[in-house]
C-alpha cells in the first residue's frame, strides 16, 4: 500500500546526503528509500535542502544563531507543517528534528518522533505529554534504557548507514581522523591532543556552526592545538569524507555526552577503519572493544589506543558493519513501525544490534 509520509527536519540545518548532522542524514536516507519504494515523501526542511521527495522549504538563516533565531525557525516550521498537512493529507508524520515538541501540529495524524538527542536534553514535560496517536523512537537500546517513563509508546529502531556509498579504493595512510560537528560536547580537542601525544598525524574535519559557543570553542580549544601535523579541513562532502574514512588508520570519537548513536563510527567501520571512542552512551554498542576498535576512558587511554590500533583487523570492521549497520535494515524497521502505528498496535521494538547494549569496558587499562 502506498503511504504518504511527512518528515520534519530541524529548522536551521539543510537536509541532504552531505548533511553534517546525524538527524539530517537519517531523514535523507528515509526520504530516498520511501521514494524508491513507491511511497510519497514530503519533507519540511530549510531552503537549500536536497530531497528525493517533495520539499516544503522554510527560510534558511545565514548569520549567527541564537535563541531568537531558533524561535523564528520554529515559527516558520509550524506554519509549513500546517500547510503541508492541508495540502498533502499525509498518513503519518515523522519528526526528526531536535526541537520537534515546539511545533507539534494539532492531533489527528499519527506522529512518530525519533529522539536524536539524549532524553535528558528534552524538557521534562515532553516525555510525559498526553497527546493522542503520538509515538517515540529511540535509536539505541542505551538511549531507551535511560528514557523517562512516558505516556507515549517507545520503540527502538537503530540507525544505519548506506554501505554501498561508502566503498572506496583508497589505501590506508598514516593518519588518525576525527570527524563531526565542532562543538564543546564532542570533545574533539581531546582527539587533537591525543594525536599530538601519540606523535601521530591527524586530520580533523567538520563544520563550525554559527553558534557563539561553537565559534568560541574552535578558537580557544581547537585552533591553538593545530600544527603542521594536526590539521583542520573544515566541512567535507560525502565523497571526500569517504576517502578520509577509508584512508585513516583509525577514527577518534572523544564525545563528552551520552551519544544516542554514532553514525560516523558506523561509517568508519564500513570503510574498514577501527574506532577509538569514549564509553559515552551508545558508543560501546557500536564499537566492540578489541574487535572493531577500543573503548577508552580518558585522554591517556586514547593516546595508548592510538599506539595499538594496528591490532585491529580492517576486514573484521567491514564484516561487522555489513552485519549490523546497513541502512536497508533501518529502513525496513521504520517501515514496519509505520505500519504498526497506522494499525493502532505500536509496541516496543528490540532489534538485533541492541544486544550489544550491555557490553562495557572490562579490559585492562590501555596505558
Amino acid at each position: 500500500m502506498q503511504r504518504t509520509v511527512l518528515s520534519v527536519a530541524y529548522p536551521l540545518t539543510p537536509v541532504g546526503p552531505d548533511a553534517v548532522g546525524g538527524s539530517e542524514q537519517i531523514l535523507a536516507q528515509m526520504d530516498a528509500a520511501l521514494v524508491k519504494a513507491g511511497h510519497r515523501s514530503i519533507v519540511v526542511a530549510c531552503d537549500g535542502s536536497q530531497t528525493f521527495g517533495e520539499l516544503v522549504a522554510t527560510p534558511k538563516w545565514e548569520g549567527v544563531l541564537n535563541e531568537g533565531i531558533r524561535h523564528w525557525g520554529q515559527t516558520q516550521h509550524r506554519i509549513a507543517i500546517e500547510q503541508a498537512l492541508e495540502r498533502y493529507s499525509p498518513d503519518i508524520i515523522h519528526m526528526h528534528s531536535l526541537d520537534w515538541h515546539t511545533y507539534l501540529p494539532k492531533p489527528g495524524v499519527p506522529l512518530l518522533a525519533t529522539l536524536h538527542l539524549p532524553p535528558q536534553w528534552f524538557p521534562e514535560h515532553v516525555m510525559r505529554m498526553r497527546r493522542s496517536d503520538t509515538y517515540v523512537n529511540c535509536v539505541s537500546q542505551s538511549q531507551r534504557d535511560v528514557c523517562q517513563t512516558s505516556h507515549m509508546p517507545i520503540a527502538v529502531v537503530e540507525n544505519g548507514v548506506p554501505l554501498d556509498r561508502l566503498r572506496s579504493r583508497v589505501h590506508k595512510r598514516n593518519f588518525a581522523l576525527a570527524l563531526g560537528r565542532i562543538c564543546p560536547e564532542k570533545g574533539l580537542h581531546l582527539a587533537v591532543e591525543a594525536a599530538k601525544q601519540a606523535d601521530m598525524p591527524m586530520i580533523l574535519a567538520g563544520e563550525v556552526f554559527h553558534y557563539e559557543a561553537h565559534i568560541k570553542y574552535f578558537d580557544t580549544e581547537i585552533r591553538p592545538r593545530l600544527d603542521a601535523h594536526r590539521k583542520f579541513y573544515g566541512p567535507v562532502r560525502l565523497e571526500r569524507k569517504r576517502r578520509l574514512l577509508t584512508g585513516a588508520r583509525c577514527l577518534m570519537v572523544p564525545s563528552l555526552v551520552n551519544e544516542t548513536s554514532s553514525l560516523v563510527s558506523m561509517e568508519a567501520l564500513a570503510c574498514g577503519t577501527p574506532v577509538i571512542a569514549f564509553a559515552s552512551g551508545a558508543l560501546p554498542e557500536v564499537v566492540e572493544h578489541g574487535r572493531t576498535g577500543f573503548i577508552v576512558r580518558d585522554l591517556d587511554e586514547m593516546t595508548a589506543a592510538l599506539r595499538r590500533i594496528g591490532e585491529i583487523d580492517p576486514e573484521e570492521c567491514r564484516r561487522v558493519a555489513r552485519e549490523r549497520f546497513s541502512s536497508e535494515r533501518m529502513v525496513r524497521d521504520y517501515m514496519d513501525l509505520y505500519e504498526h502505528i497506522l494499525a493502532g498496535s505500536a509496541r516496543p521494538f528490540r532489534h538485533h544490534a541492541a544486544v550489544y547494549a550491555s557490553q562495557q569496558v572490562e579490559s585492562e587499562p590501555l596505558r
